[in-house]
């Protein structure tokens, strides 16, 4: 199974194209919230997706009803599509489907909904409500938007949703379901009640007055993530079938991992025993020994327990292997995602193969002696990638792991 189209709309860029760009460059994309007045909040700062318009194969009268992560979802699975060169047609449309998740949905419509509701009363609360605020939302519209007939379905697994809808997608192609796959996740979360839930949590950073720097994933000084917005796609598909359209092969999709801590709903599991037969069992699929892969792009939050634990997990499963392994946290420009991190940090990987480039971790200039890999702290670093891996860790001790490689014509 290979990937052959990518797109992606994050805060470091509107496309996958100056998403890469800002990334290599070492560019944050966090900065001050505008989305609603933060004044009141403890924290006041995120990583938006910023001067975002939806494509135009959005109709814009439907664009104004859909919720902010449909927008999101719609337009990189049309970059997705189009860079793959894929066309669907009333022939093959039964073929080729979508998994599309998210961790909170369609949030800020049901926010909105209730607004209106407590203003002006029930009869006053739009129909396309109950529509756009549902989790599949997304991968319904997708299909609706560029005639998707096949398998479809949102998956919903907090923060390790990105990599749970990559794996997912790429089953329904391995079992015969499919010929190819838009998969990938969204999230538009950044309204009053996450941030504050996510506050009194205390998992955030709190550096309000120097935001590019707040995210210091694997940092003796992190003190939490940054919330954040985007989306990314990328499309899967059956060899065979790209090899006969002709298509321009970005990497093989060999290995999918899916665990959970069983162990608490916001803590992860000691020494990250979960993450580590998470990205156990995605090697075992993919018949990839530890040393054979050169990067892994960490789920690396920022927040205390997270980067200590997958530290952990990774020396655990990879032994002697983990000092030749070089690992980043995309999140420390990015911010994290939630629902659509796992799949922004796939492309990441896929990206790292095909340009011998890995991006950095920005921020990480005191090292935390339980934090003890290479991290690319600082600048991105040029090496060869035969072999990327993203782990993705979510609330409710969810996991999943991810694994390309590089295609061999």
């Amino acid at each position: 199974m290979v990937v052959t189209g990518l797109g992606a709309v994050t805060p470091l860029g509107n496309c996958a194209r100056a998403t890469w760009e800002a990334m290599i460059a070492g560019r944050s994309g966090v900065g001050p919230i505008t989305l609603f007045d933060s004044a009141q909040f403890a924290v006041r700062f995120a990583g938006e997706v910023k001067g975002f318009v939806p494509p135009p194969t959005i109709d814009a009268k439907d664009a104004r009803r859909m919720d902010r992560n449909v927008q999101f979802a719609v337009s990189a699975a049309g970059e997705a599509i189009a860079d793959s060169g894929l066309v669907i047609t009333p022939e093959n449309a039964e073929d080729i489907g979508c998994v599309c998740g998210t961790a909170v949905g369609g949030i800020k419509t049901l926010l909105d909904g209730q607004a209106i509701l407590d203003a002006r009363g029930p009869d006053r609360v739009g129909p396309f409500v109950l529509q756009n605020l549902i989790p599949d939302a997304a991968s319904g519209q997708i299909a609706i938007t560029y005639g998707l007939k096949g398998h479809n379905m949102a998956v919903v697994s907090a923060c390790a949703t990105g990599g749970h809808a990559l794996g997912e997608a790429a089953e329904a192609i391995r079992r015969g379901d499919a010929v190819a796959m838009v998969a990938g996740g969204t999230e538009a979360a950044i309204v009053p009640v996450v941030l504050a839930g996510f506050t009194n949590m205390r998992a955030l950073a709190l550096d309000n007055d120097d935001p590019i720097r707040a995210s210091k994933p694997f940092d003796a000084r992190r003190q939490g993530f940054v919330m954040s917005e985007g989306a990314a796609m990328m499309i899967l598909e059956d060899l065979d079938h790209a090899i006969a359209r002709g298509a321009r092969v970005l990497a093989e999709f060999v290995g999918y991992g899916s665990t959970n801590d069983a162990f608490h709903l916001a803590a992860p599991a000691d020494n990250g025993e979960g993450a580590a037969r998470a990205i156990a069992r995605a090697l075992k699929r993919a018949c990839i020994r530890p040393e054979e892969v050169d990067y892994i792009n960490a789920h690396g939050t920022g927040t205390p327990l997270n980067d200590k634990y997958e530290t952990a997990a990774i020396k655990s499963v990879f032994q002697s292997a983990a000092n030749n392994l070089v690992v980043s946290s995309t999140k420390s420009m990015t911010g994290h995602m939630m629902g659509a991190a796992g799949a922004v940090e796939a492309f990441v990987c896929v990206r790292a193969i095909v340009d011998g480039i890995i991006p950095p971790t920005i921020n990480l200039e005191v090292p935390d002696p339980d934090c003890d890999l290479d991290y690319a702290p600082l600048v991105a670093r040029r090496r060869e990638v035969r072999v990327a891996m993203s782990n993705s860790l979510g609330l409710g001790g969810h996991n999943s792991c991810v694994v390309f490689r590089r295609f061999a014509a």
